[in-house]
């Protein structure tokens, strides 16, 4: 980052204690300039956590700024990252802010632009109210985890667990003894990864599977997210489960 573009920038924000968390620079327009991106926020006095994190924007043609606020715009860690996941040449940009919530839930928002403006294409918020699940033992120990946005389904197998965890859900003949519901978490990853080599990424999003309680994790929903055109769909959805020790 150049000295006296981080010098304007502190003045602009020297009043309400603004900083610059973190910069890139990407040819955010597709223009064939290289443009400077950083996220900005107030930083919580003897804590990292951060308060009104914004998107800045510096257009490396014209040199004016833009400034893209988030509806989640508190958490941890807020990083960013550049690269093509559209196919429009531009790179694109993805916001990810940890929560700090038990389930290590994050805040992600994709930004591209598209037909010249600015617009998000990707935020959690919608991800979490669209992929939905149900998590139910069953018998002989198992766990089914129906997938509603997708209509599939996955059938978990316990026997990894130890005989403690076993014993206080079934009986000896490995029936319930009382019906137990997990859940899904939210959102708690979004990776960028090429998986075709093309110079597009896709992006994979991971869920936390949890059973009798948040800590008592089964494993993963893994879904790989492709731009088609119009939004990011699933191209396709996996089940990660932990492995047993040999």
């Amino acid at each position: 980052m150049q000295l006296n573009l981080q010098t304007v920038l502190s003045r602009q924000m020297n009043s309400n204690s603004t900083v610059i968390v973190t910069s890139r620079q990407g040819d955010i327009d597709g223009d064939g300039t290289k443009d400077n991106v950083f996220l900005t926020a107030n930083k919580t006095p003897d804590s990292p956590f951060w308060r009104n994190i914004t998107l800045v924007i510096q257009n490396g043609r014209t040199n004016q700024y833009e400034q893209v606020p988030m509806k989640n715009d508190a958490g941890y860690n807020p990083t960013l990252f550049l690269g093509d996941v559209t196919g429009n040449e531009g790179d694109d940009i993805l916001v990810v802010i940890d929560t700090g919530g038990g389930g290590g839930s994050i805040y992600a928002y994709v930004f591209s632009y598209l037909n010249g403006q600015l617009m998000t294409i990707f935020n959690s918020d919608s991800f979490n109210e669209s992929f939905q699940y149900d998590v139910h033992y069953e018998n002989k120990y198992k766990v089914k985890v129906t997938s509603h946005y997708l209509k599939e389904r996955y059938i978990l197998d316990l026997t990894y667990k130890d005989q403690e965890y076993l014993s206080e859900i079934y009986n000896k003949d490995g029936i319930l003894k009382a019906p137990i519901e997990g859940w899904v978490n939210p959102l708690s990853g979004l990776y960028p990864v090429d998986f075709n080599r093309d110079g597009i990424y896709e992006l994979e999003a991971y869920q936390r599977i949890a059973g009798r309680y948040n800590a008592d994790s089964l494993g993963f929903v893994q879904t790989v997210l492709k731009w088609n055109g119009k939004a990011f769909a699933p191209d396709r959805q996996n089940v990660a489960i932990f492995g047993e020790k040999i």
